[in-house]
């Protein structure tokens, strides 16, 4: 056995799903919990018949019994444990029954403890991948939405309060300017006032020069009774009365911190304890989601298919035809109008109908990747590398842009057939990732590192969606597919069967298979959804040479389009 996968994946993951009768070397599909061996149908039959094994309880594989492990008695090293002391609670040999610290406790066969041990940690499992995990992404979620929201009341508050400041630095201006022409007024009457002053003593200045002339002229009399008589006519006027001016008296405004803060508003924060979260109870957690009438409906039909499907002990061609238009096909999208899309590797993606007519060309930036999609509206979304758009196709033809990915360059798209959904796989320079897009395009969700911190990917050339909302992602560069759980959280990444492995196409049928393509081998191979190789479906010898692309019709056909050519070969593996 390999050791592909991380202890979160159950030991028998490893096991080849082969019927373990001699050579038979079929698909498994049953269980003897007695003999603890894997059987197909036909060799269950004869098990049922045959005398020694006829009540030997057989089960559908997914049922069976977990085998115990050996282990040896730490007490007796050459017995192996086989019974359960149900007082002391520990596993026990036969022998150990026999001694004083044993002897008159009951016992328990340790298989059946072991078995429902090993069902209770199933139960547990289906517990946390469908309640509380999606619960606590719902949580997650509504965090998310509440920082959103806060940060917008926020900004809100930081803007009330600049508009505030505005308000009140505007109405400080304004009384300011009243103030400052006030002032300028009092500055003109007063200067007015000093002018005329200065006027005046200017004009009396003048009078005195004039004055001095006069008495000058007097010094030179004709005779003492013209001076005498002139002094007696003149006397000087007396300098003029001016007053010191009165300036204005500034009084500052009396103010402190606190009526500033009045004025511009105050923040508080309200002494309010906060609401916890509703976490919706486990036991209504099937009924948050009601199904619609279709999807009832549908849900059915998937049940009833699952319970009368199981692999065939044989793979069978059922058709093949040529895709016009192209050289190769390295990715399949088929839809419910009975119309396919293919791409090849150099941009080519064309609509036939299924007798491969070719309806519609398109010429793109799409390369060797999983570029194009359908939805469940029957729309179809493929990328415009390049741009990095993604566009849609409606029904009618007409092609509108989608969603703008930045900075990211797109790689791989897959429309979600549980709820809608885009995946998409981005790389920007040496990180990747998958992020997931609502109908509407918008982005709700990204899944890049494992729970170390790690990448979970390099290059997410193909991605599809389990049954179970597990994303399941062919990475080339890995050498490996990585699945995560609809959380994001890494559950196993498959690394093949062999020293090499270079996965492409992929995809996942109606039981919870994963079918992805190894191009190193020019194989199919064929997981269970826990990540258990269970064989390798297509080869050469099926007529199989590269196969690049997969995909799983409605009616449970496998499409399979080849690095070589451009015919798409259909199978039937199902029964």
């Amino acid at each position: 056995m390999m050791a592909l996968f991380e202890t979160k994946i159950p030991p028998d993951a490893q096991h080849y799903l082969v019927c373990g009768t001699g050579d038979c070397g079929r698909n498994c599909q049953f269980y003897c919990n007695d003999c603890h061996q894997p059987m197909c149908e036909q060799c269950r039959d004869e098990h049922q018949k045959n005398e020694k094994t006829k009540n030997h309880e057989v089960v559908p594989y997914k049922q069976r019994k977990r085998q115990l492990p050996v282990e040896k008695c730490k007490i007796h090293p050459t017995k192996e444990m086989v019974l359960l002391c149900e007082e002391c609670q520990i596993p026990i040999c036969y022998k150990c029954t026999a001694t004083k610290e044993h002897r008159g406790h009951a016992f328990t066969d340790l298989e059946i403890d072991f078995d429902e041990k090993v069902s209770l940690c199933h139960e547990e499992i289906a517990k946390i991948r469908n309640y509380f995990e999606p619960t606590s992404q719902d949580l997650k979620k509504e965090i998310a939405d509440d920082v959103t929201e806060i940060m917008k009341i926020m900004d809100g508050i930081r803007t009330a309060m600049k508009a505030e400041a505005e308000a009140v630095k505007k109405l400080v201006n304004t009384v300011t300017s009243e103030n400052i022409k006030q002032v300028d007024k009092i500055e003109k009457s007063l200067l007015e006032t000093l002018n005329g002053q200065n006027q005046e003593i200017d004009d009396y200045i003048n009078y005195l020069n004039d004055l001095i002339k006069t008495f000058y002229g007097y010094l030179s009399p004709s005779n003492i009774d013209q001076i005498r008589l002139n002094l007696q006519s003149e006397s000087i006027r007396p300098i003029p009365i001016t007053s010191k001016p009165v300036p204005p008296v500034f009084t500052a405004g009396q103010y402190s911190r606190e009526d500033v803060a009045k004025l511009l508003g105050r923040i508080t924060d309200p002494n309010t304890k906060p609401e916890n979260r509703k976490i919706k109870p486990m036991e209504t957690d099937s009924t948050q989601l009601k199904p619609t009438g279709k999807q009832r409906k549908q849900n059915r039909e998937k049940s009833d298919v699952k319970q009368t499907l199981s692999l065939s002990s044989s793979v069978t061609k059922v058709r093949e035809y040529k895709v016009p238009g192209v050289g190769r096909v390295y990715h399949i999208s088929v839809g419910k109008s009975g119309r396919l899309w293919a791409s090849d590797n150099i941009g080519n993606l064309v609509q036939t109908d299924l007798q491969g007519n070719q309806l519609q060309k398109i010429k793109t930036s799409g390369e060797d990747e999983s570029y194009h999609t359908f939805t469940q509206d029957g729309d179809l979304i493929y990328k415009d590398k390049h741009e990095k758009f993604i566009n849609r196709i409606t029904p009618g033809n007409t092609i509108t842009p989608f969603i703008k990915t930045g900075d990211w360059l797109p790689l791989s798209l897959y429309s979600s057939h549980i709820n809608g959904d885009l995946l998409m796989g981005m790389v920007k320079n040496r990180e990747a990732k998958v992020t997931r897009y609502n109908k509407t395009g918008t982005e709700i969700q990204n899944i890049q590192r494992d729970n170390k911190g790690q990448p979970l990917y390099k290059y997410p050339y193909y991605i599809t969606e389990n049954i179970n909302g597990d994303v399941c992602v062919s990475d080339w560069s890995k050498h490996a597919v990585v699945v995560v759980v609809t959380s994001g959280q890494h559950m196993f990444s498959y690394t093949g069967q062999g020293s090499e492995f270079a996965p492409y196409g992929i995809c996942t049928d109606v039981l919870g298979h994963i079918l992805v393509c190894d191009s190193f081998s020019a194989t199919v191979h064929l997981l269970d959804q826990d990540g258990q190789f269970l064989s390798l479906l297509l080869a050469e010898q099926q007529g199989v040479y590269g196969p690049r692309s997969v995909c799983v019709d409605d009616e449970n056909n496998l499409w399979v389009g080849q690095s070589n050519t451009n015919t798409v070969k259909v199978y039937k593996y199902l029964q």
